[in-house]
C-alpha cells in the first residue's frame, strides 16, 4: 500500500512510478484504490467508472482499467453529497455522516476485489486515500491502513517535504495511529524535496530512533514534470503553463469549474510546445485567450450559477473568441437544462451561446466511443445524464462513423441523445465559433488536435507549429520518468521485500 501523511503528499505519482517501475522489470502489476473520492473519473471497456488516476496507473503498469481497480468511488456534487459508484456503476447518492454505516457493509466488496486482483497479478499496488491518520473515520476507513489490516499488507508512508513540517507529519502520523494499524507502516518516502538531502541526514536518523520505521529514500522536487491525469481539485493549479518555444503561442484558457470534472481532457495542450494553458477563474484571465474551454463537471447547474456569479457568464458573452464546451461546458452553452436528477432545480437558463436543450435522465451514459472526423481517428468517451436536443449543425456528422462504442452498438436516433440525425454528435454555431461535444477525451488525437489549434492560429495570428511527438509518446515518457525518479532515489528492492511479506491470498486476517 502507498498510502500519505496528508492528502496532496504524491501518492498517486509515488504509485504510477511504482506501477510502471515494477512493469518494466518484467513483473504483472495492477494498480487498486479501494475508494475514491474524485470527479475525476476513466470508463472502463465494458462501461463502468472508475478514478481517472487508478487508469493512469494502469497505463503505467501496461495492463486495462477494469472495474475492481477502484471499487469504490465517490463522485461529490456539493460540499456534502456524493454520487455513489460502486464496481463501475452508480447506485445512490449519499452524505457523509449516512455515508459511516455505508461504508462498513462496503467492506467485503472491498476486500473481494483487492483479493481477486491479488490471485491474477504478481503483484498489486494499492493506493490510499487523504491522510492515513484521519482519527476521526478510522471506523469507516475502507482505503487506507485498516484495509491494509485487512489484507495482510504492509504500507509505504508518502510525506511531502516541499511545504514544512514534513517529520512531524511522519512522526504524528504513526504516534496517533493505534499500534495495529501503525504497525502496518513499514517505510517512510519524502517526497518533493529542493535542496541537498544530506541536510536531513540527522533528522532521518532521529525520526527512526523515534518512531522504529526505516525512511527508504527523499524524492526530489518534480520542478521541470508536467503532471498529467492528476486525480485531485486541489492539483489543478491556476496560472499559466507554458512549454511554448514560440514568442506567440496559441493561449488557451480553460475554466476551472468549482466542481470540474476530467480536467485530463486539456492535458495534451499543456504538453503542446507552442500552446499556453490557463486555468482561469476570473473573467479577466479570458481577454487574452486565443481559445476557451468550458470543461465537464459533476454539478452542471451549481458550476453555472458560480459562471454567472463570478462574470466569467457575461465575458463568454461577450467576447468573439472561439469557444469550446465539453459535455457539461456543452450543455452550459444551450438556451436550457432540465434537471430533475443531478441538482433537482428543474428548468434553468442556459448561456444561450447554442440551440440546444439538455434534459436529465436516468439511465447514466457511460461508455467508449470512437470515430473519424476529418480523416482523423479520435477515440473517446461519455459520463452523463444529460441528453441533448440541438438544433444547430454537428460538429461531428454520420459520415464521421460516430458511435462505435465498447458494446460494438451504434448509436442510434433517440430524439434526445445525440441531436437531430442518428449518429450526429455535437454542435457548431453559425459563425463556427462556438463548438461543443459531449465526448470527453477529443483532444487527445493528435491529427485532430493539431488542426484545430492550427486554425486558431491562422485566425488569431499567432504561431503554432504540432508537437513533434504523439501525445501516446508523451504520457509514456512521462511514466518512463517517474519510473526512473523513483528507481534512483528509492531502493527497488527494498519495495519489492516489503511487498513480499503480504499474507498470501486466502489467509488474510479480514475486517
Amino acid at each position: 500500500m502507498v498510502c500519505g501523511a496528508t492528502s496532496g503528499a504524491g501518492k498517486s505519482t509515488v504509485a504510477a512510478a511504482l506501477c510502471r517501475s515494477w512493469a518494466r522489470q518484467g513483473l504483472l502489476t495492477a494498480p487498486f484504490k479501494a475508494q475514491n473520492m474524485s470527479n475525476h473519473a476513466a470508463v472502463t471497456a465494458d462501461g463502468g467508472e472508475v478514478g481517472r488516476a487508478q487508469s493512469m496507473q494502469a497505463r503505467a503498469a501496461g495492463v486495462e482499467i477494469e472495474r475492481r481497480m477502484n471499487p469504490i468511488l465517490l463522485k461529490p456534487s456539493s460540499d456534502n453529497v456524493s454520487h455513489l459508484v460502486v464496481l463501475g456503476d452508480e447506485v445512490s447518492t449519499t452524505d457523509a455522516r449516512d455515508y459511516g454505516p455505508r461504508a462498513k457493509s462496503l467492506r467485503p466488496v472491498v476486500l473481494q476485489a483487492l483479493s481477486s486482483l491479488r490471485e491474477q497479478y504478481d503483484w498489486v499496488v494499492a493506493e490510499g486515500a487523504g491522510g492515513a491518520a484521519e482519527i476521526n473515520l478510522l471506523d469507516r476507513d475502507l482505503v487506507n491502513l485498516p484495509l491494509a489490516r485487512a489484507a495482510g499488507m504492509a504500507a509505504l508512508l508518502v510525506v511531502d517535504i516541499d511545504r514544512g513540517g514534513a517529520f512531524a507529519s511522519a512522526h504524528g502520523t504513526i504516534d496517533l495511529l493505534p499500534r495495529s494499524l501503525g504497525e502496518r507502516i513499514g517505510g517512510i518516502v519524502f517526497n518533493s524535496f529542493r535542496g541537498d538531502p544530506s541536510l536531513l541526514v540527522d533528522g532521518v536518523a532521529e525520526l527512526e530512533r523515534r518512531c522504529g520505521v526505516p525512511v527508504l529514500g527523499v524524492l526530489p522536487y518534480l520542478a521541470e514534470e508536467t503532471m498529467l491525469g492528476v486525480e485531485d481539485f486541489l492539483d489543478i493549479r491556476t496560472g499559466v503553463h507554458s512549454m511554448a518555444r514560440s514568442a506567440e503561442p496559441v493561449r488557451v484558457a480553460a475554466i476551472r469549474l468549482p466542481r470540474l470534472a476530467n480536467p485530463s481532457d486539456l492535458d495534451p495542450f499543456a504538453a503542446e510546445p507552442d500552446v499556453e494553458l490557463r486555468w482561469a477563474t476570473r473573467a479577466d484571465e479570458l481577454a487574452a485567450a486565443d481559445l476557451i474551454v468550458i470543461p465537464g463537471s459533476r454539478a452542471t447547474v451549481a458550476d453555472l450559477g458560480w459562471l454567472r456569479l463570478s462574470g466569467l457568464a457575461e465575458a463568454l458573452k461577450r467576447c468573439d473568441t472561439p469557444i469550446i464546451g465539453i459535455c457539461a461546458g456543452y450543455q452550459m452553452l444551450g438556451q436550457r437544462i432540465h434537471d430533475e436528477v443531478e441538482s433537482d432545480s428543474g428548468t434553468v437558463a442556459g448561456l444561450g451561446l447554442l440551440d440546444v436543450e439538455t434534459r436529465f435522465e436516468h439511465p447514466k451514459v457511460v461508455r467508449r466511443c470512437s470515430f473519424t472526423a476529418g480523416g482523423q481517428r479520435i477515440n473517446g468517451y461519455q459520463i452523463r445524464f444529460g441528453r441533448i436536443t440541438s438544433r444547430e449543425r454537428p460538429w461531428f456528422s454520420p459520415d464521421s462513423e460516430f458511435g462505435e462504442c465498447a458494446t460494438g452498438d451504434r448509436v442510434v436516433d433517440t430524439g434526445l441523445d445525440f441531436g437531430s440525425a442518428a449518429g450526429c454528435e455535437g454542435a457548431v454555431s453559425p459563425d463556427g465559433r462556438i463548438r461543443a461535444s459531449s465526448v470527453h477525451g477529443l483532444f487527445d488525437a493528435d491529427g485532430f488536435r493539431s488542426e484545430l489549434l492550427g486554425a486558431v492560429a491562422a485566425d488569431r495570428g499567432r504561431d503554432y507549429r504540432p508537437a513533434s511527438a504523439r501525445y501516446h509518446d508523451v504520457l509514456e515518457a512521462h511514466l518512463e520518468r517517474l519510473a526512473d525518479w523513483l528507481e534512483a532515489h528509492v531502493d527497488a528492492g527494498v519495495l519489492l521485500d516489503l511487498a513480499a511479506t503480504a499474507t498470501p491470498v486466502g489467509s488474510e486476517p479480514g475486517w
